[in-house]
């Protein structure tokens, strides 16, 4: 059922925003978009300390958190492959598989390929009878590819493109006579990051800094009307700053801030009718993306509640083990996603593996007990460029 329900969300172009406009709350305006497993976390090793990731150290998954670490991961070659059983509380034939890997081409240079794709398990179609139309398997896909370069030995910035396909219900014909199709669109990230050294307490230590701008592309529709959703537009900053202990101790503390760049949903009174604000389905790609740091119709202070806050903590033992934890909050005004969650990994020569658990804090949260699985190789020597 939840997964009909997820492919009926596709297939209405904007129905959850039609939801907060014509439903009876008026005081929850929860952002939704298009293709949101763009936002999901695809690798075990963010996912276990908390969804942070735009300045902790640089490995394959990078492309997705912060393009610009890549020139200065510590290997020529790596390659990471992620799996995330999806939801499994609720279904058992939902998952997330994620495939990434990046090349130095020298010391300032690095190029990068990611793929994600969604299985969103097997559903079966029927009529307003009841009768089987047929069976389907929704299913949505990303392919990103990455230039990075190091501007110094400080500072890197990235340019990715994207393109995204939604496959959620092509070829049915609704009860509005509407075709559906499948959705596709473009979309590019940009990000820049810096990192210094510095000595804390007579610790080597180092502090860095991230920002990226993701999903900036055009909106995606599902039919062949002009009604088309925007898609998962996100700004995230955030530092970690790293110590070394001794020679076999070392400690990471980051912290992520994100916020969606789409469109509020309007106030509304119980009839459904705008009190204050737009309709998002009525903004240009230009005007909801950049205009939703002041769109909010509860001013300020609603505007603040779209900012989600994330911590996390790594330590690794001689490079060879490593334990996390990290924490997530959203506010319950725009999505109520409070979680904690703690991972582990281990690194033995060229292999690596790392896995994550999430821990609600609401037991009847679907995310409940979500795995997270990432294997990662090393390919080349830095030192033999």
């Amino acid at each position: 059922m939840l997964v009909a329900f997820l492919a009926t969300v596709g297939v209405n172009q904007s129905f959850s925003q039609t939801a907060v406009i014509q439903g009876q709350d008026t005081t929850q305006r929860v952002i939704s978009t298009a293709v949101p497993f763009l936002g999901i976390t695809p690798d075990a090793r963010a996912a276990g300390m908390g969804d942070v990731g735009v300045a902790t150290t640089a490995d394959p998954n990078s492309i997705y958190w912060n393009a610009a670490k890549l020139p200065f991961a510590e290997d020529k070659i790596g390659v990471s492959l992620s799996f995330t059983p999806w939801l499994r509380k609720l279904v058992n034939d939902m998952s997330i598989s994620f495939l990434s890997a990046y090349y130095q081409l020298d010391d300032k240079q690095a190029f990068a390929f990611g793929l994600r794709y969604f299985n969103l398990g097997s559903i079966q179609f029927t009529d307003d009878q009841g009768g089987i139309i047929r069976d389907f398997t929704p299913n949505e896909l990303a392919a990103t590819i990455t230039y990075a370069r190091k501007l110094s030995d400080k500072l890197g910035v990235a340019i990715s493109g994207r393109y995204i396909h939604s496959n959620l219900s092509a070829d049915l014909i609704l009860s509005n006579q509407q075709e559906t199709k499948a959705g596709n669109s473009a979309a590019a990230d940009i990000s820049v990051y810096y990192k210094a050294p510095l000595t804390v307490g007579g610790l080597e230590s180092e502090l860095a800094f991230g920002a990226n701008i993701s999903n900036i592309g055009a909106k995606i529709s599902y039919t062949n009307a002009n009604e088309r959703d925007f898609l998962p537009a996100n700004l995230r900053i955030g530092t970690a700053f790293t110590t070394n202990i001794d020679e076999f101790n070392k400690f990471t503390l980051g912290l992520d801030i994100n916020k969606l760049m789409v469109p509020t949903p309007p106030q509304v009174d119980s009839q459904g009718n705008i009190i204050s604000g737009t309709d998002p389905r009525d903004q240009t790609l230009l005007s909801g993306t950049f205009g939703s740091f002041a769109d909010a119709p509860g001013g300020f202070s609603e505007e603040l509640k779209e900012f989600i806050l994330a911590i996390g903590v790594e330590y690794w033992y001689n490079n060879l083990f490593a334990a996390r934890a990290g924490y997530y909050n959203e506010h319950a005004e725009k999505g109520d996603r409070k979680y904690f969650t703690v991972g582990v990994g281990l690194r033995y020569k060229l292999l690596g593996f790392d896995a994550a658990y999430l821990l609600p804090q609401k037991q009847t949260n679907p995310l409940a007990e979500t795995l997270r699985f990432t294997l990662l190789f090393k390919l080349g020597d830095k030192d033999k460029k």
